[in-house]
């Protein structure tokens, strides 16, 4: 096994189970940190590693609140047998948690693989135009988390969360749906606005979050097994799959519990400013990119056009990099942008 794949394995793993948790955007960190480095392993890009990382994050929210899933289970059981809620906190709670979840089911059921395919289909590069759109989602949803700590009373304990309360929590989850949301970040913000307290807030997000992990874990699983007795896939990678499994367990687990701790004391800001230096930064790489593509076209096209040729040539050849189509793209030297086999020339 290449040393190279089992340390990309283990760094993936790694964001997977701190962005999971942390409110700055797992999906966008996955499509980001490959594009950025340069990794192309289709075994680092498959759906059984995907599943393995999720499964990871799964296994993390699950032990971390071993004690409360399993009242939590007794309690919606209860509460079934006996057809009473009551005022029974865990009760309340188990099915809050289920009421929270229906929509981001809902949602995901219908529009993930059309959100996939739009933000980062299969063996297709990524264009300058979604890479902004990724930095201006998660710019603008940092600055909602900023505007929400700062309008929030943080008076009202997990305890006192009604139904509605989880219902709009459940709304805010289901738009993570789009890279750079941040799953974690929106319910946290939602828990915010309606005036949870900070680690109230975050924990019923991590509880939120089991579900739909499980879900998504159990679909994609599903999925595999199909394309594996269908002879599509074989059992190449394995190793890798448990190391990615492996650190985006221990990862959320250490996520989740720094995160709890940290709001008791602090704010959001530190993830907020993270979430606006990320933006800063692909919107400067884009840039960068852009400006050399636009370099490399005129000086190309100097010696073979004439000068009205060469800046028409070198505006359209820039614009179709820009939408990320056509065939009229330029090799570009830098890793950051990953656009495949361009033909040489026109």
């Amino acid at each position: 096994m290449d040393l190279t794949l089992i340390i990309q394995a283990t760094i993936l793993g790694i964001v997977q189970g701190l962005t999971e948790f942390l409110p700055i955007s797992s999906s966008a960190h996955l499509i980001l940190i490959p594009w950025l480095l340069g990794w192309d392993n289709p075994v680092l890009e498959s759906l059984p590693f995907d599943v393995a990382l999720h499964l990871g994050t799964l296994l993390a929210v699950l032990w971390f609140f071993r004690t409360e899933w399993v009242a939590l289970f007794r309690a919606g059981i209860s509460s079934i047998a006996e057809r009473k809620i009551g005022n029974d906190t865990n009760r309340r709670l188990a099915w809050l948690i289920v009421l929270g979840s229906i929509p981001a089911f809902l949602i995901g059921a219908l529009f993930e693989s059309r959100v996939e395919e739009l933000f980062h289909a299969p063996n297709e590069p990524l264009s300058s135009a979604i890479v902004l759109l990724m930095a201006g989602i998660i710019a603008f949803f940092g600055a909602l988390m900023f505007a929400a700590d700062r309008l929030a009373r943080h008076l009202r304990a997990l305890e006192q969360l009604r139904w509605l309360d989880a219902l709009l929590i459940g709304l805010a989850q289901a738009i993570a749906i789009f890279p750079g949301v941040s799953r974690s970040g929106t319910t946290l913000t939602a828990g915010l606005f309606l005036g949870m307290k900070r680690a109230d807030a975050a924990r019923f997000s991590f509880l939120l979050s089991a579900p739909l992990i499980a879900g998504a874990s159990l679909k994609s699983g599903w999925d595999v097994f199909q394309e594996y007795q269908a002879g599509a896939l074989t059992t190449n990678g394995l190793l890798l799959f448990l190391i990615g499994f492996m650190a985006a367990a221990i990862t959320g687990w250490l996520a989740i519990r720094f995160l709890l701790n940290y709001l008791r004391r602090n704010t959001t800001d530190i993830f907020v400013y993270y979430r606006w230096a990320v933006a800063l930064a692909l919107v400067v790489i884009v840039i960068f990119q852009i400006s050399s593509i636009s370099y490399r076209g005129k000086h190309d096209q100097s010696k073979q056009t004439p000068r009205a040729s060469r800046a028409s040539d070198t505006s359209n050849s820039v614009a179709l990099d820009w939408l990320g189509g056509g065939s009229h793209r330029h090799r570009s030297h830098s890793h950051f942008f990953r656009d495949g086999e361009r033909a040489e020339s026109d």
